[in-house]
């Protein structure tokens, strides 16, 4: 009492966990971590198992599973992988997936965080009209849309270009990345926005200098989701291309033409799951935050 009287502060005791506690609470645990990895074993098993077929020959794959590799390593091979990289077609169609995709994440991002800092911080008339304008076109069916676009872009000269294919997916993905970039931008405090207004920067210093900064798990989270959903895109290259063929459609034009060139198909589907795996990875330290982004005040 006199310690405390004192103005002596007394440090709490700290009490350590028993080895044997210890124990008892990871057994506690390990039911669910064992699920767990059940589970994911059970996810990875047709990645691993399209990996492994890629690495066999075709006598190889026609004589047993991907599994027998297991027993005889000696037969996995990289053959196919180099049978890939010279058809012409398939390595063509791997780079126009590429700049498709690429084009129709960096395009919509840029549109959206500048309209998503607008709705976000700019007043101006019928702001809030337009946002539940953005919000309503995120119910719209991407189907819908196929025919009058169709039209539209061979009246234009879009039909069967890169070009078009882009402006497609920017054009319904902006909803999302607008409703997304907007509720993270809100989020961000307001007096930041004013000490730099008194400051003397410039709207487009602050979206630039602050906004886009600390807006970057959305934005990563927003690229992550924009990318895999052109990447994987079949429908909407099926329908306005032609010459200009993504691997979607490239792989699918190897399946109908050579139904057991599994040796072509095998690589060229592991490398087109593969890259948006590594492009996941890169920014899965975002993908929680931007999934959460305005959800808390």
């Amino acid at each position: 009492m006199a310690v405390a009287e004192a103005g002596v502060r007394v440090a709490p005791q700290v009490v350590e966990e028993s080895v044997a506690r210890k124990i008892l609470r990871v057994l506690a645990k390990a039911p669910v971590h064992l699920l767990l990895v059940f589970i994911g074993v059970l996810w990875l098993i047709p990645t691993i198992g399209l990996f492994l077929t890629s690495l066999m020959s075709p006598a190889d794959i026609s004589a047993g599973g991907w599994w027998q590799i297991f027993s005889k390593p000696s037969i996995a091979t990289l053959e196919s992988y180099r049978a890939l990289w010279e058809n012409e077609s398939l390595r063509t169609a791997l780079l126009t997936t590429l700049e498709i995709t690429v084009g129709a994440t960096v395009l919509p991002i840029v549109i959206a965080a500048l309209a998503a800092y607008a709705f976000a911080w700019l007043d101006f008339p019928g702001r809030d009209w337009l946002f539940i304008i953005v919000i309503g076109l995120l119910v719209v069916p991407l189907q819908m849309a196929l025919i009058p676009i169709f039209s539209f872009y061979n009246a234009v000269g879009l039909f069967d270009t890169v070009l078009g294919l882009i402006l497609f997916h920017t054009a319904f993905g902006l909803p999302f990345a607008i409703f997304l970039l907007r509720n993270f931008f809100i989020g961000i405090p307001k007096d930041l926005l004013e000490s730099a207004r008194i400051d003397g920067a410039s709207e487009f210093r602050i979206f630039t200098r602050l906004i886009l900064p600390l807006g970057l798990p959305a934005i990563a989270s927003l690229a992550i989701f924009q990318f895999l959903w052109t990447w994987n895109d079949l429908l909407v290259a099926l329908t306005f291309g032609r010459d200009v063929r993504p691997i979607t459609v490239a792989i699918l034009s190897q399946l109908s033409e050579f139904g057991s060139s599994i040796e072509i198909i095998a690589p060229a589907s592991f490398i087109s799951l593969i890259l948006p795996l590594a492009v996941f990875f890169a920014f899965q330290r975002y993908f929680v935050q931007g999934l959460l982004a305005g959800s808390v005040k």
